[in-house]
């Protein structure tokens, strides 16, 4: 296999044909002046060392050299191969709640952009665990399965919005039934869950949901976003603030959050709470956690590097130039001693 590295520079080689008819053009008007200067018999008396086959030699070795300039430019890497690499991590699945009330901007700029920068920063200081993704709100739905696709994450992650579920509310224990499902290892024997919400549960069933998952081996982490004062939820229009979601009583509605269920949740799978508007004390509680924890090795298939070619070209293009340039275009004595070109 190979790649190319700069192929803009392909392009160049459109500069050939026009060396070409420009030698052309010079070789008539070469010909034509020499014409009107005298006959072609006596200008062979005139010069006989000139040489008819050189002027073409030279071309040659010009459109050889500007060629080989042109592939180093576009450095061509060759020599890959497939190689089995093998890593240890831990199998991590974030499950980040976008129901409405994370629109609340208790938190800046919002809760929910809030959970987003926070699992991003934690993706950034993974090495080589696995991570999937799940989104909820009165439902779950699998954003992202289990990978090591650190670049793939962060763009599901970005998509994520509070209009992805017609169903509002926050269904914590859909999430964590769902979560169980992403682990596909029967003998990793680390899987954990970091679970992003404001705790605002409109399910009785989250810390049942916890107990199944502690039984599956699986360690739920919570991290909670808002404020406990709380926040109304905004209704914008192309991002002005037109108005805040009310009750059916017309009130106002207040969306705080609850940490005592998350922490709930955290302590019915052998997991923690902590406050999740802190994002530097959740990155650090997280190396240190996941330090912690026993790692299963496991395979993961990647391209050895690619190998750089460029200078082989570069060289040998340099080497036919400067061959051009101390090329005469008389006749070379032992060459036409031999008379290889019936010259």
């Amino acid at each position: 296999m190979y790649q190319l590295d700069t192929p803009f520079y392909l392009y160049f080689f459109s500069i050939l044909p026009v060396l070409w008819i420009g030698y052309l053009v010079v070789a008539r008007w070469k010909r034509n002046v020499q014409t009107r200067f005298a006959q072609s018999s006596l200008m062979e008396k005139l010069s006989p060392n000139r040489s008819k086959f050189k002027p073409v030699l030279k071309l040659l070795l010009l459109t050889l050299g500007v060629s080989f300039l042109i592939v180093g430019l576009v450095n061509p890497k060759i020599g890959t191969q497939l190689e089995t690499v093998k890593r240890e991590g831990v199998d991590i699945v974030f499950a980040i709640d976008v129901s409405k009330s994370m629109l609340a901007e208790d938190i800046a700029p919002n809760r929910l952009e809030k959970s987003k920068r926070l699992v991003s920063a934690i993706i950034n200081e993974l090495a080589s665990d696995r991570i999937g993704i799940i989104a909820y709100a009165a439902q779950a739905i699998p954003q992202l399965p289990i990978t090591t696709d650190y670049g793939a994450a962060k763009i599901f992650l970005q998509a994520l919005n509070t209009d992805m579920l017609s169903s509002q509310g926050t269904a914590l224990d859909a999430a964590l039934d769902l979560s169980g499902t992403f682990f596909d290892d029967e003998d990793q024997t680390n899987r954990v869950v970091f679970l992003v919400s404001d705790g605002e549960d409109h399910s009785e069933e989250a810390e049942s949901a916890a107990n199944r998952a502690s039984a599956m081996g699986i360690r739920i982490f919570t991290f909670g976003v808002g404020s406990d004062e709380g926040a109304p939820i905004p209704i914008k229009r192309k991002g002005i603030v037109e108005s805040y979601k009310k009750d059916m009583e017309g009130e106002t509605v207040i969306t705080k959050r609850n940490a005592e269920i998350l922490e709930q949740i955290a302590d019915a799978a052998d997991g923690g709470y902590i406050d999740g508007n802190d994002t530097q004390a959740v990155v650090d509680f997280v190396v240190g956690t996941l330090k912690e924890m026993d790692k299963k090795e496991f395979e993961a298939k990647k391209f050895v590097s690619y190998k750089d070619q460029f200078q082989i070209f570069l060289f040998t293009g340099f080497l036919l130039i400067l061959l051009e340039l101390f090329l005469f275009e008389t006749k070379t004595k032992w060459v036409q001693r031999l008379n290889l070109f019936n010259e």
